[in-house]
């Protein structure tokens, strides 16, 4: 009798789909590369007026009058998807270097960070990178945010992470936020990433990002997020 044989494509099992796969996002030097148009999602298709928004704080974590991550927090305002709000919170100048001396008597910029925070489905971060790092005034502004002890405001949060910088785009400065996302029990967003390499160099005159692979990146990011701040909702 003839030995049976079987092909490796029999042996091999299929892939497992997932309904939350993102497909067609540029990578993260996304100017360089051709932006096709936002996928769907099998939700979003039926998502009727019935289905609140989803509502987002976005924090740069810059004090630059032409910060590149201001304008990231911009763009992400213009381009967000239906049923996603996003609202800035805006400079975080005037929150004071933390001291816990002060904390029982919170400033009242730190009290209104507390209070969008706490309100917000979901937290938006546009982070330069300093030193390979976090810059020094968000994660300031972090810390104050999670204070005082047991009235974490980010506790149990999604969050996202876009960030513009030289050439490598702040990738180190979202790694070295996630580990404090760990710590602050927060719910990242892995993919997309979106890094933008010399940022400076793809503002258009008035400080705005307006090639369409940049914009569709950062409205790609915000559509994950949405999907994944339902997703948590749902337990």
């Amino acid at each position: 009798m003839a030995a049976r044989t079987h092909t490796l494509s029999r042996l091999r099992p299929s892939p497992r789909k997932s309904p939350f796969r993102l497909k067609n996002f540029p990578r993260s030097n996304a100017s360089t590369q051709k932006y096709r148009p936002a996928y769907h999602i099998g939700w979003q298709r039926g998502l009727s007026s019935e289905v609140p928004p989803i509502r987002v704080l976005a924090i740069a974590g810059s004090l630059r009058k032409d910060s590149v991550n201001k304008a990231l927090v911009r763009a992400a305002i213009q381009v967000a998807p239906p049923g996603v709000i996003v609202e800035d919170f805006g400079d975080l100048d005037g929150i004071p270097l933390f001291n816990e001396d002060i904390e029982k008597e919170m400033p009242e910029k730190v009290k209104s960070l507390k209070a969008k925070i706490a309100a917000a489905d979901a937290i938006l971060i546009a982070t330069p990178e300093y030193n390979n790092s976090v810059p020094g005034v968000l994660k300031n502004a972090i810390d104050w945010a999670s204070r005082p002890m047991g009235d974490n405001s980010f506790e149990d949060k999604p969050v996202a992470i876009m960030s513009g910088g030289g050439h490598t785009g702040g990738f180190r400065a979202q790694l070295h936020l996630r580990h404090v996302f760990v710590y602050l029990n927060m719910h990242p967003v892995n993919k997309p990433q979106v890094a933008i390499t010399n940022a400076k160099t793809k503002l258009n005159a008035s400080g705005e990002f307006t090639d369409p692979a940049i914009r569709g990146s950062v409205r790609q990011l915000l559509v994950a997020l949405d999907v994944w701040t339902r997703r948590l909702k749902k337990g």
